[in-house]
């Protein structure tokens, strides 16, 4: 049965697009047929994410208008044959998107894929409730800051209002997914802890994933971070919250400082 799963955050640069890409790639490469769906109608950068930006043709708004078919605006991953990209528009706003339209194409959607990814726009406006109006399940991206908490805060209580499984009295499932977590600074007490971030909201914990240079390195080249360098940490973090996803136990590892050289060398030399 396909699932619909929307990446969601109250505040935007948290990394909701590098989560999807990096977590569509993962779903991909355990064997499921995916598709990544750009809900940032006028800032596209999922297809940038994917090192697609080259081959859009029709978009999700051209798809939801009747101007082109699902299957002319899909794009196929180059490195993997089961995952797939539904670019958004650059040119449009958001008030092209209409509730009808996403449901006819999430159903269409639906039927051919495992797994439907909505990256979703940030805040709480119209193309983030779209985003979220149809979904299954949702990850919540947040960065271990008090303002970002506290808008994804906002977000899980729009989840469990404004989705089409909430006015049936259904539940939405949610996951926390804690993203540029710095051990360092979190000992300095420059960011908050990872049990403040789920005391403040109360839902489960999918993955805590390092501030990592890979991120963005990857971003540079169009390629999820799993794909792109898959033995570095992030990527890690990624793969492990995508298990998590399918429902493996997979044991949370909270990132440790790391010890430079030198302090290695002293610490040999006082022994």
């Amino acid at each position: 049965m396909a699932k619909v799963l929307v990446v969601t955050s109250g505040k935007g640069g948290v990394g909701k697009t590098t989560t999807t890409a990096a977590i569509g790639a993962a779903l991909a490469q355990s064997g499921k047929k995916v598709v990544v769906v750009d809900f940032d109608v006028g800032l596209r950068n999922l297809d940038l994410v994917m090192g697609a930006e080259r081959r859009v043709v029709f978009d999700l708004i051209n798809v939801v208008q009747g101007v082109s078919k699902l299957s002319q605006a899909l794009i196929r991953d180059k490195r993997l044959e089961n995952l797939w990209l539904l670019p958004a528009s650059q040119t449009r706003d958001k008030d092209a998107l209409t509730e009808e339209g996403v449901g006819r194409v999430i159903a269409e959607l639906r039927e051919t894929f495992d797994w439907i990814i909505c990256d979703s726009p940030a805040g709480i406006e119209r193309g983030a409730t779209l985003a979220m109006r149809y979904a299954d399940e949702a990850i919540i991206v947040t960065n271990p800051e008090v303002s970002s908490v506290r808008d994804s805060d906002r977000i899980i209580g729009m989840l469990d209002a404004k989705t089409v499984k909430a006015e049936k009295g259904e539940r939405v499932e949610k996951h926390i997914l804690i993203t540029r977590f710095d051990p360092v600074r979190a000992s300095r007490g420059e960011m908050l802890s990872i049990e403040d971030v789920l005391e403040i909201l109360a839902t489960p914990l999918l993955g805590i994933v390092p501030e990592s240079q890979d991120v963005l390195r990857a971003s540079n080249v169009g390629s999820p971070v799993t794909l792109n360098s898959p033995a570095s940490a992030p990527a890690r973090a990624y793969l492990d919250a995508t298990r998590r996803l399918l429902g493996e136990k997979i044991d949370m590892s909270v990132p440790a400082e790391r010890v430079g050289l030198m302090n290695r060398l002293l610490g040999r030399r006082a022994a």
